[in-house]
């Protein structure tokens, strides 16, 4: 189960977070595929996902499923390289690879995601991942908040896979 709140924010500076405790940084490609039916017992759609750090490259498979605009199920493993590339074969139409970077760290007992794109200048996700949708975690003061995304399906990184938003903000 995943509970998290979704923030557009202001382009973070990026040495703030660096100093941050807990600290860390990957690089991410992910794809959105369309799996042949029978493939897979969780669906049809899933998302695959490079992952790189200090520690080299991992690939994670992951399916969700939507119970709320904050909670969805979350099945997610590591599967190879190899597997990796014949998943992508499988991308769905009308989905680019989305490149990102993401910052985490922890504060105030939660663990901070704020993912960087390539074709942002000016902006950038914050997540927060809760215990309950009743959690209202605090902002940290060097983080600011344009509006929370949690429910506007456009900023989902799907929605970006296939139409990044320009609107002025």
């Amino acid at each position: 189960m995943e509970i998290e709140y979704k923030y557009l924010i202001r382009f973070p500076n990026i040495e703030v977070l660096k100093i941050q405790p807990e600290y860390k940084c990957e690089e991410m490609t992910q794809l959105y595929l369309e799996l042949p039916k029978g493939m897979s017992e969780h669906g049809t759609r899933c998302r695959i996902r490079s992952v790189t750090d200090e520690n080299g490259v991992r690939y994670i498979r992951t399916f969700k499923e939507s119970i709320t605009d904050m909670t969805k199920i979350e099945i997610e493993d590591e599967i190879s390289k190899e597997e990796f590339d014949t998943l992508s074969r499988f991308i769905r139409e009308g989905y680019a690879p989305i490149k990102k970077h993401r910052h985490s760290f922890s504060l105030f007992g939660f663990v901070y995601e704020v993912d960087v794109f390539p074709f942002w200048e000016d902006r950038a996700y914050l997540e927060v991942e809760v215990d309950s949708e009743k959690t209202q975690p605090p902002i940290p003061e060097f983080i600011h908040i344009i509006k929370d995304v949690t429910a506007d399906k456009r900023y989902r990184n799907t929605a970006l896979a296939q139409k990044i938003i320009t609107e002025e903000i």
